[in-house]
């Protein structure tokens, strides 16, 4: 018989919608049942992709006893970490407080007040590895609970107490360019010389790291940048974690050398690995980062997208039970597939062996590969190993397409669509490709058609079900493709409703106290703390991106109101940052916007090859404003009214910090005024 959650639409709720356990979603409902029955909380966090979180539910959610002991004497909830990272950011920050570290599964045993009395992640069934077993914690803890009210109310004030601790206070100082130093300063220390990334094992492949690297070698010229991105970028792209049958990036490699990947892989790494590699491309020129690029599209498009445009959220590790099933070969298998020829040439070049490279099967890499030598080896001029290689390749993805998909979490997240949504605008632009800027403009009209309702950004969609008020997140990346898609098309349409996002996001969650932005909007549901983040996690911190897109809107449209508030935020989270820069790299960058010379240019005319040079050239420091008249212009920038086109000849003009050189219809001068302090 089916639980509650029979009822939800969360693809991870709905896999937990038969289990023993009595489960709840989070509900008002559940919390009565609990103060009225006068039970503990048991609250579960997860996602329909984790690993670690099919085990739990395997050996103790589906377990018939430990089912009937949560039955009988705590109200058991789930929750998707995904539709609700609110929920899921304050009691992993408790966690955190309590025990020094977190990660999904969540475990959480709570008052029916929501205030926890303990917390831990993944709890074998029963005590093994050092842990304690799931069914000795519950029943403990509803002893504890029972027999010791005085312990549970005094741990659970110090909790709230610790919380209030946490809340973000403005400073009186300010935050410096000397920041900008320091991050890169930290990520040097960090970095993996022999290896690219940052860190030892398990190693996340950290987008924004790299992003900010490329933009401190832009504005510093320190070449020291451009390598660690490009040495991380490079061997990542060799590496087992990325997919080189079908493309896209797992979501780290669990080792030091990129070579074994936990095998999920989510959106969000895909969008910002996207943009690195472009933006990579747009600096060296290097081929590899274009291909790599193109190959994230070609995987995104065929097995993440929906038939209306939105993007997946995630393909699960697992395949029939088994981590990593539906990737790894035999090495027989690829003889059986490919035939002698081809078959040697292929295991050769991805280091393929009868012995394997991952619990006796091989993961497909180039991490030791050699390409000029296997094709003097073979008598191969080296275009045609490529091709004979390619052949291989398309082969095996057939050939692997016979066998069980893994689970596709497949509701659509307003705020992870939106980074892919820039990701293919700055690809399109890039690579000068329609395509990709028409599937961004698609996903982007998903979004406006399904996600936006009542002018108020929502969460989640899943098979026509909108749910959740839009966090600051949604807001602050939805920003962020709006400004990519202007970028790409110059079309007014995208900035005009870039500023509607920017105005709504500081309406709905602006700390107008003590500045920056909570995570939470004022219209929402009141939690045990409200979250206001600006490190970056997996993915970066909302308050990180929106730093970087109010000084862009400001810098584009002359309203210096976005630039006060990002000066509020430099005080807001001075503690935070000036503590540990490296932390809150997505924040530091707009450091790098605010206090480095930039430049506004304003292009008038029909367009042109000098502005198509302008979007394939990375210039982090350069706004660019284009339109084919003023009148047009200055609905969306006020600052261009006065601007006139010169003799009805393409007219530019160049501005830094709002101090504008003299028009000219010279593009080379133009280009000199862009170029010039650089």
């Amino acid at each position: 018989m089916p639980n509650k959650l029979i009822h939800e639409q969360s693809p991870y709720l709905q896999q937990h919608a038969y289990n023993p356990v009595n489960w709840y979603a989070w509900s008002d409902e559940a919390f009565k049942k609990a103060k009225k029955e006068d039970k503990p909380i048991f609250l579960s966090i997860g996602y329909s992709t984790c690993h670690w979180c099919h085990v739990l539910a395997h050996e103790s959610f589906e377990d018939e006893e430990v089912a009937g002991w949560l039955n009988e004497h705590y109200v058991a909830i789930k929750v998707d970490r995904e539709e609700r990272p609110d929920i899921d950011s304050v009691y992993m920050k408790v966690c955190q407080m309590m025990t020094g570290q977190g990660g999904w599964p969540l475990s959480i045993f709570m008052t029916p007040e929501k205030v926890p009395f303990y917390a831990g992640t993944y709890f074998p069934r029963d005590s093994k590895y050092g842990m304690p077993g799931f069914m000795d914690v519950i029943t403990q803890l509803h002893e504890k609970y029972r027999e010791d009210p005085d312990q549970i109310s005094k741990v659970t004030k110090s909790v709230t107490d610790a919380l209030k601790k946490t809340v973000t206070a403005k400073s009186e100082n300010r935050l410096t360019k000397d920041m900008t130093d320091k991050a890169f300063e930290q990520l040097g220390k960090r970095f993996d010389f022999t290896n690219g990334g940052f860190g030892s094992a398990p190693k996340f492949p950290t987008p924004q790291n790299l992003l900010y690297l490329l933009r401190y070698y832009h504005f510093t010229g320190k070449t020291a940048a451009l390598k660690m991105a490009e040495s991380t970028l490079q061997t990542m792209a060799k590496g087992g974690i990325y997919d080189h049958i079908g493309f896209g990036f797992a979501r780290y490699s669990t080792d030091e050398k990129w070579l074994v990947p936990h095998f999920e892989k989510m959106l969000y790494d895909n969008a910002l690995l996207l943009m690195a590699y472009t933006e990579c491309y747009q600096i060296t020129g290097n081929p590899l980062y274009k291909t790599i690029s193109e190959q994230i599209i070609t995987f995104v498009t065929s097995e993440m997208q929906n038939p209306g445009g939105g993007f997946y959220s995630a393909i699960d590790a697992d395949s029939e039970g088994i981590e990593g099933k539906y990737y790894v070969w035999e090495h027989d298998e690829i003889f059986s597939v490919l035939g002698e020829e081809l078959g040697t040439l292929f295991t050769t070049a991805y280091g393929m062996t009868p012995e394997g490279n991952f619990e006796g099967k091989n993961i497909p890499n180039l991490l030791n590969t050699d390409m000029e030598k296997i094709a003097a080896d073979n008598d191969l001029r080296i275009s045609v190993l490529y091709q004979k290689l390619e052949e291989s390749r398309r082969s095996l993805l057939l050939e692997r397409e016979k066998r069980v998909y893994p689970h596709v979490d497949d509701k659509i997240l307003t705020s992870w669509n939106a980074m892919m949504i820039a990701g293919l605008a700055k690809a399109g632009k890039v690579f000068e490709n329609d395509a990709y800027t028409k599937i961004a403009e698609n996903s982007m009209q998903f979004i406006e058609q399904n996600l936006i309702q009542e002018n108020r950004v929502m969460a989640r969609y899943r098979d026509g079900d909108v749910k959740f008020n839009g966090y600051h997140d949604d807001y602050a990346f939805l920003l962020w493709a709006y400004s990519e898609l202007y970028e790409a098309t110059f079309s007014l349409s995208y900035l005009k409703q870039a500023q509607t996002i920017a105005d709504d996001m500081i309406d709905l969650f602006w700390d107008t106290d003590e500045g920056g932005f909570f995570f939470n909007g004022h219209d929402s549901e009141e939690l045990l703390s409200r979250e206001k983040q600006v490190y970056d996690g997996a993915l970066p911190s909302g308050n990180g991106v929106a730093s970087v897109m109010l000084a862009k809107m400001g810098y584009l449209t002359g309203k210096t109101a976005y630039l006060d508030k990002l000066e509020e935020m430099y005080y807001a989270f001075y503690d935070d940052i000036n503590e540990v820069p490296v932390a809150g790299i997505q924040f530091i960058q707009s450091l790098l916007l605010m206090e480095n010379p930039t430049k506004e240019v304003v292009v008038l005319g029909d367009a042109n090859p000098f502005t198509t040079e302008l979007k394939q050239t990375f210039l982090p420091d350069v706004t660019l404003l284009a339109g084919k008249n003023t009148k047009e212009l200055a609905q969306a920038a006020p600052f261009t009214a006065d601007y006139k086109q010169l003799n009805g000849a393409l007219t530019v003009y160049v501005c830094e910090n709002f101090a504008c050189h003299q028009p000219t219809t010279d593009t080379d001068q133009a280009w000199e005024f862009i170029r010039k302090d650089r």
